[in-house]
């Protein structure tokens, strides 16, 4: 796939990706708009289903909305309240050391810097991102499973981790599509770009994508 194409590529995903429901990180940032809320609801997602990743961040944000009100839970509360999330338990404990670390390095507050964002306990460049992208609407690009496989399948990237794809994607997507390729891309694999044997005799991009590494389809 050619940079040239790419608004074009872009504008057919914006279009496809109106009859699904957004990830659910991003219903949780639209709704409370906070960057600690992105923060802990990304720290649930993972390996959680969106549905459960929804219903889980609101009732934690029911009881607690910020880092003080949080450490005032026991970790089994919050582990309570999360569930099912996978892996509650252990995220639960995550959840606490974060608080823990914002209140006492930062006041209480959600740093805006990646640097100091992968400094949390267990947060990735994933997570730390979406608070970047979501949280404070500045310039990041979220990179998770599916925007990783779909740019590589695409071609329009070629690369083996999706680290390597987000440092591909800033020397090469245009900054326009930074925050939302996440959004689009994680819609479109949950739905049609599937993992194995996606939709692609019914996918409008097929005309751009070079299908790496597709060895069956629809």
């Amino acid at each position: 796939m050619q940079n040239d194409v790419i608004h074009q590529v872009m504008a057919t995903l914006r279009q496809e990706c109106r009859q699904w429901d957004p990830p659910a990180v991003t219903v949780v940032a639209e709704q409370l708009r906070t960057p600690f809320t992105v923060l802990i609801s990304c720290v649930i997602s993972l390996r959680t289903k969106d549905a459960v990743t929804a219903a889980a961040s609101a009732r934690l944000f029911a009881e607690a909305a910020d880092p003080a009100a949080l450490l005032s839970l026991r970790e089994e509360k919050i582990a309570q309240l999360i569930y099912p999330a996978g892996f509650y338990r252990t995220k639960a404990r995550q959840i606490r050391d974060i608080c823990q670390t914002l209140q006492d390095a930062y006041g209480g507050k959600v740093p805006a810097q990646l640097d100091r964002l992968l400094a949390l306990k267990g947060v990735g460049r994933k997570t730390a991102n979406l608070v970047v992208t979501l949280g404070y609407g500045l310039p990041g690009i979220c990179v998770d499973t599916h925007v990783h496989r779909i740019t590589n399948r695409w071609g329009y990237v070629t690369t083996r981790t999706p680290d390597e794809t987000e440092t591909a994607l800033r020397a090469k997507l245009p900054s326009e599509y930074w925050i939302t390729i996440n959004d689009l891309l994680v819609c479109y694999g949950q739905h049609h770009c599937l993992p194995r044997s996606p939709f692609c005799s019914s996918c409008r991009l097929a005309g751009w994508c070079e299908r790496r590494l597709v060895e069956r389809s629809r």
